[in-house]
């Protein structure tokens, strides 16, 4: 062997140690981001189906994966948190909200999903080896063209087979008691309501860097234009995987479809005043300070 095939091969292994490195908004350049960032921080219970490619010479933990085309659905969590499952009818389940060992969440979902298609039928897939610099993205492995189409559940019911024993169907029902009512609204690319504790709320997903997406806010708060009108309050906002997710309190006697249209109000304001490149005034900047001491970082 030459000295540059030494080079080289020596070079992939030492990639495949290296840690993966940290990304801020790992779904960054897929079709609808914000839908992304829903499922793995924000749902408690859906789905969405997407087709994987598989370059050939793909292995994982010293396994071959099937090259080519694959259909894998994705989930937002698996009984016992599990990363993934392979079922015996060959179908593939991918939880995005399983522990993650890596700084890059596209990675350590690729993992799963390249664990899962080479496991055999009939596997539940307990654990994913770290994602490394080696890792494909999901960006790499989805088909061209693949859109999240997310599909919101009220409970846990898409965790089952048909041949599911009794055992599973009664963790099915025990989980399923916890389960938070979750609605997709109207009016903007990625909201949801929620209720809880008595109390109903919208999530409603930016899809701009958080910076950028902060000052929009802040001149929306300055104006007295951030809420989606009487009796709703801007309780503060999550940072979910580097996206600004702003949580506003709405009548919880309300229902969810209800706020599309405030919504769609909110949103083409939110757009507005993204396009102003004028400096933050006094007011806008005070704005701004207090979105920023409330944010709450998920994960």
């Amino acid at each position: 062997m030459g000295k540059a095939s030494r080079k080289k091969g020596a070079d992939k292994a030492a990639a495949k140690e290296q840690r993966a490195p940290y990304v801020a908004r790992p779904f960054e350049g897929l079709a609808k981001e914000t839908d992304w960032v829903a499922m793995r921080e924000i749902l408690p219970a859906a789905t969405a189906p997407v087709t994987v490619v598989v370059p050939e010479g793909t292995e994982v933990d010293g396994r071959a994966v099937p090259a080519g085309e694959h259909a894998v659905t994705l989930v937002t969590i698996l009984p016992g948190a599990i990363p993934a499952l392979h079922r015996d009818n060959g179908e593939v389940l991918v939880a995005l909200q399983s522990r993650t060992s890596s700084g890059d969440a596209s990675r350590d979902v690729a993992q799963a999903v390249l664990t899962a298609l080479a496991a055999a039928p009939g596997t539940s897939v307990n654990s994913v080896r770290p994602a490394t610099a080696a890792t494909p993205r999901l960006q790499d492995l989805l088909a061209d063209g693949t859109e999240l189409d997310v599909q919101v559940h009220q409970d846990f019911g898409f965790w089952l087979s048909d041949d599911a024993t009794e055992e599973q169907r009664a963790a099915l029902e025990q989980m399923n008691d916890t389960a938070v009512p979750m609605q997709r609204v109207d009016g903007a690319p990625s909201a949801y309501w929620t209720h809880m504790t008595g109390r109903s709320y919208v999530r409603w997903i930016l899809g701009e860097d958080e910076d950028t997406a902060v000052r929009a806010m802040a001149r929306l708060q300055a104006a007295g234009e951030h809420t989606l009108g009487e009796g709703t309050e801007l309780l503060g906002a999550f940072r979910a995987a580097g996206l600004l997710v702003p949580v506003i309190e709405v009548d919880a006697a309300a229902e969810a479809a209800s706020f599309a249209d405030a919504l769609t109000e909110l949103q083409a304001r939110y757009e507005k005043a993204l396009t102003s490149d004028e400096p933050l005034t006094a007011d806008e900047r005070r704005a701004r300070d207090g979105l920023v001491s409330r944010q709450v970082t998920l994960r």
